[in-house]
């Protein structure tokens, strides 16, 4: 039998491989379209109280087997100088916030009074998330514009864009009042991560390709014509748009344990996938077709960023070398999947092999689709610091996991570059550059491996069998690094394992790492600090969602995989 083991934290866990992730099974918004079509909910829209100018509310509710929630909706009328994607902007094209439960006349007005305004109202626990979005303006004057003429738009054009609007924040877990996550973290619904959000924006999706319509309609009734119903598959193609910026970079390193359990599920799935000793002829089949399937996404994806241009040429030439060796190996050998794999750990690039690494999981929901239930994550316990630990395990620990950093000379200016912060004006995560710009005092604690290299050289004339309680009472401003180092002990895929400060550092990977959790695809950096994505594109609106089409939908259909 082959040994195969979960890959090595110190081969994962490098910003490079992390920014080279592709969706996967394990993936947010995949866990709950198949969820939500197994447990048969039902969907309705309750309300659509919209004026000619294309303002009001809407409301559209899931029904699931225990509990029913609501997206409330408000449009909004927004001058195009208002429309800003700026966290501090204070106006949208549209609000919106998920409510727990069917909402009333009174939820509906006091709410209205509160979301329109985001960050300047107050919600309460029946409110689960607090969102906004602002539409993809050439995109869509053009679909209103085409139904109301009674054509149907361009699907160069929506391919082109992918949506009619983009969020610019989906906020939950008690942002403004909204109900903290142990409220509700023990509904089976939820358990997973990001759960509530991505309810909140694939409801979203459904409220925008109605007010499209509606809007088309309103322009062809008052010039006496009526209206193309807009195609439902032109409407799956579109989904829900997002930029994201350094704001959310630093969320995977101040959730370690979460990032952990995230990353642990991905692992030891794929450790899963490889240890399979025989592939059956229907997982083979359709892991042929995925991957045909799969090289249309590869083939559209499109970016103007230099280093995305190389990535996805690199990307390219590795979808033909897969080809070449499938052609030649038929994946019925001893452990074809670990063969498979690798392989290409040995011949593609590393978004090659991150690709690979996820397609393989593809033919094996029954056995890997459980280890979803482990990727949240209860941190109240990991953080109390274990005192009694001697001085000499973690002097092991540090150099288990930070060998990166213990190698690092930290008086190189290169070497520390950067330094995160938290701008006073735009009230958003920052990198700015040490040595030009005086933020260094204002700096917060990202950077775990010049930290750890500082804790290591401070326990240098420490003895091993030392209780590292006594170390703290001399140097209590190590604790932060001490706890974290803890923690990574017990929770191996915790930490990023490479330099978060330096002049070489892209926060694009730990975006493009977090949101193919969440499921996004075609990852589109627009600089080395922010990235355009898509989410829900090709899904199965609410309406249509059934369990054929739940989850294989991320996966663009072709007249060859048809066949």
């Amino acid at each position: 039998m082959t040994d195969i083991s979960c890959r090595d934290p110190n081969l994962v866990m490098r910003l490079a491989r992390l920014g080279s992730m592709h969706q996967s099974r394990l993936s947010f918004m995949r866990i709950l379209t198949r969820r939500m079509a197994r447990e048969n909910w039902r969907f309705e829209q309750t309300a659509f109280e919209i004026d000619a100018a294309g303002v009001g509310h809407a409301v559209y509710t899931a029904h699931g087997p225990a509990r029913s929630y609501s997206l409330i909706a408000y449009a909004h009328d927004l001058p195009p100088e208002k429309r800003s994607d700026r966290v501090i902007a204070e106006a949208w094209d549209a609000t919106f916030t998920l409510f727990d439960g069917v909402p009333t006349a009174e939820d509906i007005e006091r709410l209205s009074k509160n979301i329109p305004v985001q960050e300047a109202g107050r919600v309460t626990g029946s409110e689960l998330s607090v969102s906004r979005a602002n539409r993809s303006v050439r995109l869509w004057e053009h679909v209103v514009s085409e139904l109301a003429e009674g054509h149907q738009p361009s699907v160069e054009k929506i391919d082109a864009v992918g949506y009619l609007m983009r969020t610019t924040a989906v906020y939950g877990s008690g942002k403004l009042g909204a109900a903290d996550r142990e409220m509700i973290a023990d509904r089976p619904e939820f358990q997973a991560p990001f759960q509530v959000e991505m309810l909140s924006v694939y409801l979203t999706r459904w409220f925008v390709t109605d007010l499209v319509q509606y809007m088309a309609d309103t322009r062809a009734q008052s010039n006496g014509a009526q209206a193309a119903r807009l195609a439902p598959d032109i409407a799956r193609m579109m989904g829900i748009g997002n930029s994201t910026g350094l704001g959310m970079a630093p969320f995977l390193l101040n959730h370690p344990v979460l990032f952990n359990n995230w990353m642990a599920a991905r692992e030891r799935a794929i450790q899963a996938v490889r240890s399979v000793q025989r592939a059956s002829d229907s997982e083979i089949a359709l892991f042929h077709e995925l991957i045909t399937r799969s090289k249309v996404t590869v083939d559209t994806w499109k970016s103007e960023h230099p280093i995305q241009i190389e990535k996805l040429s690199a990307l390219t030439k590795d979808v033909t070398q897969v080809t070449t060796w499938l052609d030649s190996n038929d994946l019925k050998g001893d452990h074809p999947w670990d063969a498979l794999y690798r392989w290409a750990e040995e011949t593609l690039s590393l978004e090659g092999q991150e690709w690979i690494a996820s397609l393989v999981l593809e033919p094996y929901g029954p056995l890997i689709d459980a280890f979803a239930e482990g990727m949240a994550a209860d941190n109240t316990a990991t953080f109390r610091i274990a005192g009694a630990m001697k001085v000499g395990d973690l002097r092991s620990a540090l150099t288990d996991i930070y060998s990166w950093a213990l190698d690092t000379d930290w008086a190189a200016p290169e070497n520390k570059a950067r330094a995160w912060y938290v701008s006073e004006e735009k009230l958003e995560p920052r990198l700015g550059e040490r040595f030009e710009e005086p933020i260094e005092e204002y700096e917060q604690p990202l950077a775990p491996g010049r930290d750890a290299a500082a804790l290591f050289q401070a326990l240098a004339h420490w003895p091993d069998d030392t209780q590292v309680a006594d170390f703290l009472l001399r140097h209590p401003e190590h604790r932060h690094t001490l706890r974290r180092a803890q923690i990574v002990g017990r929770a191996p895929y915790a930490e990023i394992r490479d330099n978060t400060i330096s002049d070489r550092v892209l926060p694009i990977d730990m975006l493009r790492c977090k949101l193919s959790f969440f499921g996004a695809t075609k990852f589109d950096p627009r600089s080395d600090r922010w990235v355009r994505i898509c989410m829900y594109g090709n899904a199965p609106l609410p309406y249509e969602l059934t369990s054929e089409n739940a989850d294989y939908w991320v996966f663009p259909d072709t007249p060859e995989a048809a066949a």
